[in-house]
């Protein structure tokens, strides 16, 4: 039998679950290291994060720097930024991994799935088939490459795409 691996599922199991207090998303950026904080790209009101628990390879996240939790908390400078900034990832994705397909959407609220309150759009390339019995039956995800080198790999396509505009 060979072996699954999954090795950022257990950082994700182990994680502290801060109800009140941490904030990622404008921890990360804060970092200085994007290597690091997995980010991408900037953008003036913006930025692309890899996501470090991906529901597909490449997943990426597009986030305001501005800490809100709603979209109608964005005025329309962000609200635009933002928009850019999804439209960026998924020509990222598109140009780096050659996906079929995306899924792009907000979780808004805890209900809706939203387990961080800072607004963030996830960015998902999808394949035709890439769907299989191990998410349904085995509750696992199985991701062809790992986030470092993921993060290699669409950097150098950000970095492209950038110097472009």
């Amino acid at each position: 039998m060979d072996h699954l691996h999954a090795y950022w599922r257990m950082e994700y199991i182990e994680a502290p679950r801060e109800k009140h207090g941490g904030q990622p998303f404008t921890e990360l950026p804060a970092l200085g290291d994007d290597a690091a904080a997995l980010i991408i790209h900037r953008s003036k009101l913006s930025y692309l994060v890899l996501n470090r628990y991906p529901y597909n390879a490449g997943h990426l996240l597009a986030v305001p720097f501005r800490n809100v939790a709603d979209l109608a908390e964005l005025d329309a400078a962000g609200r635009a930024d933002l928009m850019d900034e999804i439209i960026f990832g998924k020509e990222v994705l598109h140009a780096a991994l050659k996906p079929n397909a995306f899924n792009i959407g907000f979780n808004l609220g805890e209900a809706a799935g939203g387990s961080i309150t800072h607004l963030h759009a996830h960015i998902v390339p999808r394949w035709n088939g890439d769907t299989n019995f191990m998410p349904v039956i085995g509750q696992t995800r199985v991701l062809p490459q790992s986030l470092e080198a993921m993060y290699k790999r669409l950097k150098e396509f950000a970095d492209q795409l950038a110097a472009k505009a």
